[in-house]
């Protein structure tokens, strides 16, 4: 194997290893396939190699200009050139001096190649042209048509990525790179049943790739396989320390009813590591919903801990107070919850509840009004202020609200449909209303 074709060859086998420079450089050139000049500059050439040969990239740039500025039409000096630029991550440099060698030698694969790795992390859309070039140069090789869809996948072009990975994977059906790299496309595109294809193809070649592992999880999550859980738990064995998927798993599971064996899992944990707020408010929507109220206070104030702003937290926190009928730490809770997110009804509800359950209807009646600015008072609302009137001695107060309960009920709760009768009743008889 000699000339082009041997540097080919080599070029294409290390940019299998990176796909970009950013991690290594590209494949070095050969002194080998330089174009053969008859003249003493060849010293200059020679000596640009020896010091590429050495990763000597610095002394190469200089014998390298000094050829280019006598012979600027060499393709060739300009790709070692661009070569040592991008080792020296001189970008906009190796750049112009890739563009300038396929100006000069259109066919020239590897410089396209290279040019469109150059660009691939920080301008991709500018990749896909030279990357396209490359795989209409190099049709039997599968590494610039993976690079081509990598290119096109960030520049936003999902079905033209797809296209071209496809094309790779048939070149080399082996390669777990453009499967692995496929799957995520098609769940990007809501195609989870042929990413999980995908993913499975990768995971015969490679059974603990990270990426292949944590891409069926999410397919099969998409899919709603209950096969979800135990991908999950294939890909935190090798992955241990990924919080977000282990709040995956655990949520999968409450979802399937598995709420003992997730509440086990969060007690677990993996070894060394803190649990995070997403599992710490999973474990208390857990406690909560066995009515493990004092796990689910000390799990809340956990979290808080971890994330005093978060008014969700505090509310949540406030409302578990109120069940357990611990109104003063109900009332701070949800006075912070306020204080952080003011607009939110539902904490201006669960603080008229407070207020009622804690018998200072004064209070209740206050926030009352402020909850009626949010909405149109309700059935319910009413009630409630009837009976603080009503424990307040306010009667015509209280009258105006049962009948304005009675209008809105329509007796669909008949105990309170009673209830407000009774009391109407009772208070129109009163000596305050006859005052």
């Amino acid at each position: 194997m000699t000339g082009w074709s041997a540097f080919r060859w080599c070029c294409l086998t290390v940019l299998t290893i990176s796909p970009g420079f950013a991690q290594e450089p590209p494949p070095k050139p050969s002194q080998a396939t330089a174009q053969k000049i008859k003249n003493p500059l060849n010293d200059l050439l020679d000596e640009a190699q020896a010091a590429l040969d050495k990763n000597d990239y610095t002394s190469a740039v200089v014998p390298l200009q000094k050829f280019i500025a006598e012979k600027p039409d060499v393709a060739f000096a300009h790709f070692q050139l661009a070569y040592a630029y991008t080792a020296l991550k001189r970008t906009s440099e190796a750049r112009v001096e890739y563009e300038k060698c396929v100006s000069l030698d259109p066919k020239m694969a590897e410089a396209y190649l290279n040019l469109g790795i150059l660009l691939l992390d920080k301008e991709p859309a500018q990749a896909v042209s030279p990357l396209r070039k490359s795989v209409e140069l190099l049709p039997s090789q599968s590494r610039p048509r993976y690079l081509l869809g990598l290119a096109q996948e960030r520049a936003g072009d999902l079905a033209g990525a797809a296209e071209s990975l496809e094309g790779a994977s048939r070149l080399d059906p082996k390669d777990p790179d453009s499967l692995e790299q496929l799957g995520a496309i098609y769940l990007k595109q809501n195609r989870p049943s042929e990413a999980e294809t995908k993913f499975r193809a990768a995971l015969a070649i490679g059974p603990k790739s990270k990426a292949a592992l944590q891409g069926l999880a999410l397919a099969l999550e998409a899919e709603k396989k209950p096969e979800a859980v135990d991908a999950y738990r294939a890909y935190l064995e090798v992955e241990p320390k990924d919080a977000a998927a282990r709040s995956r798993l655990l949520r999968l599971m409450v979802d399937n009813g598995q709420t003992d064996a997730a509440l086990a899992e969060l007690e677990k944990g993996p070894d060394g590591q803190s649990p995070s707020l997403e599992q710490l408010k999973l474990k208390a929507d857990i406690e909560i919903g066995k009515k493990k109220y004092t796990e689910a206070i000390a799990t809340l104030q956990q979290a808080i801990a971890q994330a005093p702003k978060d008014a969700q937290l505090h509310g949540g926190l406030g409302r578990i107070y109120m069940e357990t009928r611990d109104f003063p730490n109900a009332e701070r809770e949800l006075k912070t919850a306020l204080q952080l997110d003011r607009d939110n009804v539902v904490y201006w509800k669960d603080l008229s509840s407070t207020y009622y359950l804690a018998g200072n209807y004064q209070a209740t009646i206050a926030v009352l009004d402020v909850v009626a600015k949010f909405e149109t008072a309700g059935a319910g609302p009413w009630f409630i202020r009837a009976l603080c009137y009503d424990k307040l001695g306010q009667v015509q107060a209280a009258l105006d609200a049962y009948r304005q309960f009675l209008a809105l009920d329509e007796n669909k709760n008949p105990d309170q449909v009673w209830q407000a009768n009774q009391r109407i009743h009772v208070l129109e008889k009163s000596p305050e209303k006859k005052k």
